[in-house]
């Protein structure tokens, strides 16, 4: 099945039992959130799930792209990346969790075809505060589905205050042989939905005080879940990213993980950049900034002659068309402000190798040293440490 099909499946699934489409906001979250970028399909719905009336109803699905800095280590394994699109519903104060569950356990079944031998599911197992989800216990167990009851990866928050509440997680098993262990035993299990109950706020203290009404709010990763209805071992593998995988060897000779890590930054860069991001030394700006120079550090590992000028279009149209954004953003665009930042950072990497070459900073760097680099000569600890590497 295409990614474009599952997107198609699921939505109109949920369409069939009354769900309202909303349409999926931009990387950047709406005014007053703390974040920089929008992380889950819940960020633009926060005053809904804490009862302000949506114009749409109670029942909503969407397809959210979001951006998480947390897994940036990660990127380049099978499951991770920086930028992903979510596929969401929610509950507003309407149906229950088994509610949510049944229609999740249907449609991976039917709608996708998964074999149910194949799932697993957890259950927040209580605390002491709150007590077991029982209901979610037993909808699994109605099924036939094996349940692993855990406490702290089954409770969902968005931060240390805030909506909260405990959730149930479908996994589907990749392994070569048949379902064994658990799935916090046994990393063949790989996470595909999440259906939090989110019942509760969480206050500074840390006490949990009842929200207005009782939300369902569900998650599933497009491109995870497209990675294994294609039986594919790796996000980077499915349909997707075959554009990458089809022009990026052509252009520039990378082993698999460097050709992962290249991808999704660029990718990941070009989305932000779609969403009016510029490179900054500050705020969203210097996510982006980040990424871009992540990039060059590696292709610039092994041969400094790599411009990212010499990108294919077709790279950055696809990625475009695919997240639906601004028409009126094109390819070159996209590019131009690619290439301005790599000459950037070509111009502070020249000045960095002038400056570390004084005598001063051959010897170990302590951290007065560090701090002088970054606030006399805008040579960031990161940057420095690479060159002292070199």
């Amino acid at each position: 099945m295409s990614t474009e099909d599952a997107v198609r499946t699921f939505v109109e699934y949920y369409e069939e039992r009354g769900h309202r489409r909303i349409t999926g906001s931009t990387l950047l979250p709406p005014p007053g959130d703390p974040v920089l970028f929008t992380t889950s399909g819940m960020h633009p719905l926060t005053p809904y799930l804490e009862g302000q009336p949506h114009p749409l109803g109670r029942r909503l699905v969407n397809v959210q792209r979001c951006l998480r800095t947390t897994d940036l280590e990660e990127v380049g394994d099978s499951t991770h990346l920086t930028v992903f699109e979510m596929l969401g519903t929610w509950s507003l104060g309407d149906y229950e969790g088994q509610q949510s569950l049944a229609w999740g356990y249907d449609l991976l079944t039917d709608g996708f075809g998964v074999d149910p031998r194949l799932l697993h599911a957890t259950v927040f197992g209580g605390d002491d505060h709150v007590g077991p989800d029982t209901a979610s216990l037993e909808l699994w167990q109605d099924r036939g589905v094996p349940v692993e009851l855990t406490v702290e990866d089954n409770w969902w928050s968005n931060g240390p205050t805030g909506p909260c509440g405990p959730d149930s997680e479908i996994f589907l098993w990749t392994g070569d042989t048949p379902p064994e262990s658990t799935p916090t035993g046994d990393d063949r299990w790989v996470e595909i939905w999440n259906h939090v109950m989110m019942r509760h706020r969480r206050l500074a203290d840390g006490t949990l005080v009842p929200l207005p009404q009782r939300n369902i709010d569900t998650g599933l990763g497009l491109e995870r879940l497209a990675s294994l209805l294609q039986g594919r071992t790796s996000v980077f593998e499915c349909d997707i990213f075959d554009p990458w995988r089809h022009l990026v060897p052509g252009l520039w000779q990378l082993d698999e993980p460097t050709l992962r890590l290249v991808s999704d930054h660029l990718r990941s860069a070009m989305v932000v950049i779609g969403d009016g991001v510029r490179p900054a030394n500050t705020g969203r700006g210097y996510v982006l900034r980040r990424l871009v120079r992540r990039v060059l550090t590696v292709l610039w590992r092994e041969e400094s002659s790599r411009q990212l000028v010499d990108l294919p279009g077709e790279l950055m149209r696809h990625t475009l068309e695919h997240f639906r954004q601004d028409v009126d953003m094109e390819a070159e665009d996209v590019r131009r402000v690619l290439v301005e930042e790599e000459r950037r950072f070509r111009r502070l990497l020249e000045r960095g190798r002038q400056v570390l070459a004084r005598p001063r900073f051959q010897g170990p760097l302590g951290e007065e040293d560090l701090h002088y680099l970054h606030d006399t000569h805008g040579l960031p600890r990161d940057l420095v440490l690479s060159l002292r590497q070199e």
